[in-house]
């Protein structure tokens, strides 16, 4: 249309870079899933997303979900939407915006102001919620039921990703940004993951023997390292396998899906 006059760039879904995320003013909302079918059939179901930022406020990104309580973290806040079965087509039900105990004032006051625009609809009631308000009836039931969740994202103060790789004909550890996602897991290469507890040797599933002797010997340089610079705060070395991530290394990257694991 514009012949040599735009530039035009991909972007892949959350690895956008802050040109892109600045046109959105920190309401950047991510949903799962297919374009909506319009069919009659189709039954509204919960909805729940999380409100989270990798690197700076200008990554922020609401991302939907499973709607689980395992997912709820204290320092985050998250919009949960309970729809009602109706005989109508019009939309009815309630949103529950949950402020974490731990989560700020400014990610509270955003998150609200993002569920008001998105459910600006008369037939829906919105509700803030603060963490240990919950009604039973339908927060707890929408979510699977009460579970245990954690309580703090220290976490995210000292995750970092690196990527080992001998793909130039030499051995490499590169840092990502802090703004990763899981795309950023290379499947030929082997990734080093920083939680500030544990770090943990990722394998993908086409990487070298010599990559995993060379990023060992990297893993233990590292702890040893942070033994030093961070004597308050040990790291224990972890190793991990392509899908079959615990919950310690899924937590640190935003929007973790199952859906880009293949199935058994």
């Amino acid at each position: 249309m514009f012949g040599e006059e735009l530039e035009v760039v991909r972007i892949h879904q959350q690895q956008e870079n802050l040109k892109f995320m600045a046109h959105f003013k920190r309401k950047f909302i991510i949903h799962t899933g297919k374009r909506k079918d319009k069919s009659k059939d189709v039954k509204p179901v919960v909805e729940f997303f999380h409100l989270r930022s990798n690197g700076g406020a200008l990554c922020t990104r609401l991302i939907q979900v499973q709607p689980d309580a395992v997912n709820l973290n204290s320092a985050f806040c998250y919009i949960l939407y309970v729809p009602f079965e109706t005989g109508d087509e019009s939309q009815s039900g309630i949103v529950y915006v949950w402020l974490g105990s731990k989560s700020t004032p400014e990610e509270a006051k955003l998150i609200q102001e993002i569920a008001e625009k998105m459910f600006n609809n008369p037939w829906v009631s919105l509700q803030i919620l603060n963490e240990g308000e919950e009604p039973e009836n339908f927060f707890w039931v929408a979510l699977g039921g009460r579970k245990a969740y954690e309580t703090n994202a220290d976490f995210m103060n000292y995750t970092r990703l690196f990527r080992c790789s001998n793909e130039k004909g030499y051995f490499t550890v590169a840092e990502k940004c802090t703004d990763f996602c899981q795309d950023d897991l290379a499947d030929d290469d082997i990734m080093i993951l920083d939680n500030g507890e544990q770090v943990f040797l990722w394998l993908g599933s086409r990487c070298s023997e010599v990559e995993i002797k060379l990023a060992y010997k990297s893993a233990q340089v590292y702890i040893q390292h942070l033994r030093i610079k961070q004597p308050e705060q040990p790291r224990k070395l972890f190793l991990t396998l392509k899908n079959k991530e615990s919950k310690r290394f899924t937590k640190c990257f935003h929007g973790w899906s199952t859906h880009k694991s293949p199935p058994e």
